[in-house]
């Protein structure tokens, strides 16, 4: 007994600590905050789209088999026949009380099951656009700090600048045509091969990544290049502070002094702004999605957009929304991590 009564408080105890931790709260109000922001997001997409000139049933009425009576039917299917805002409250009530987002008009199907089959394709191509960014950006910004006004920094400078100047749509045109001059090296279209059912599951991997490499591209060089020179500028910043002269008098290694003091120090910026990364690799997606064919939530949206899908856009949206917020939140969080000294609630 006296050994469950010690566990029950310890874990009790426990318990306490981490309600009661700085981490545990911040995370809590970011939540909620997150919250209000979707409805915000909702709310927005619905007028947005109401305000737009017509709706999914204008377009079939232009089909001379489709009777009035039908389309009627279809309006009442699908409550177009409401007021505006009963139409978005019974939109909020079935997704608090059922976690039912409506029905696509296009495609018969449940918005959920949709969004659950086009989500993961999107995470795919922001995680790895996002992690060949940061892999290459990283050391070609140290490098140009540290050769800094020599021809290496100026080449560097010379690229980030053409990579910034390159509109995501150029670049990926660029890349189309450079796939037909190389075909069939590069696949263009879809996610998979043929044959990918019959490939074995690392022939599935690799298949994956093969029809990734052009995407992956299009969305990491205007990235790539921005990040570039702002790791550039914050390590030149760090490299001229008093500390940095004295662990070079100091007699240490010039590779210790740059990567271990100077780096951790100018690393915090970039943290904080792998929220906003992950915002405009998701904004980029629908372009490189719609040239590629790639099966992802931004190609989903725009075709929804076009056909005036009116749930599917407003849960797709939603859903976008939710990737921010939590790429944001991770991003706090790991610049914690980073720097025990920073204060959250700050």
């Amino acid at each position: 007994m006296t050994a469950t009564k010690i566990s029950l408080e310890t874990g009790r105890d426990w318990l306490i600590r981490l309600i009661t931790s700085e981490t545990f709260i911040y995370v809590v109000k970011r939540v909620l905050q997150a919250l209000f922001t979707l409805l915000l997001a909702s709310a927005l997409s619905f007028f947005i789209i109401k305000l737009s000139p017509g709706d999914y049933v204008d377009t079939l009425r232009q089909n001379p088999k489709i009777s009035p009576e039908r389309i009627e039917e279809i309006r009442r299917q699908f409550g177009l026949d409401k007021s505006w805002p009963e139409q978005y409250f019974l939109w909020l009530w079935r997704i608090f009380t059922k976690g039912d987002f409506g029905t696509s008009f296009v495609y018969q199907r449940s918005v959920a099951s949709l969004l659950w089959e086009r989500v993961p394709a999107t995470l795919l191509l922001a995680i790895a656009s996002l992690i060949v960014t940061w892999a290459i950006a990283i050391p070609l910004g140290i490098v140009a700090a540290v050769k800094q006004n020599r021809a290496t920094d100026r080449i560097l400078q010379v690229i980030s600048y053409a990579g910034q100047g390159f509109p995501s749509f150029i670049t990926a045109l660029f890349l189309l045509i450079f796939a037909q001059f190389t075909s069939p090296l590069f696949p263009v279209g879809s996610m998979t091969s043929i044959d990918h059912a019959d490939l074995s599951w690392f022939g599935k991997i690799v298949d994956i990544g093969w029809h990734m490499i052009l995407p992956t591209i299009a969305l990491s060089i205007t990235s790539f290049a921005g990040l570039q020179r702002i790791t550039r500028g914050e390590l030149l910043d760090v490299l001229r502070q008093d500390y940095i002269q004295t662990a070079r008098a100091k007699g240490l290694p010039e590779n210790r002094v740059i990567y271990v003091h100077a780096l951790r120090n100018a690393i915090n910026p970039l943290i904080t702004l792998l929220g906003f990364e992950l915002a405009s690799l998701l904004g980029g997606a629908f372009i490189a999605e719609q040239f590629f064919n790639w099966p992802g939530l931004g190609r989903l949206t725009l075709q929804a957009v076009i056909a005036k899908d009116q749930y599917l856009v407003m849960a797709s949206l939603v859903m976008s929304a939710v990737l921010l917020n939590v790429g944001n939140l991770l991003a706090d969080l790991m610049l914690k991590a980073a720097d025990p000294r920073i204060k959250l609630d700050a």
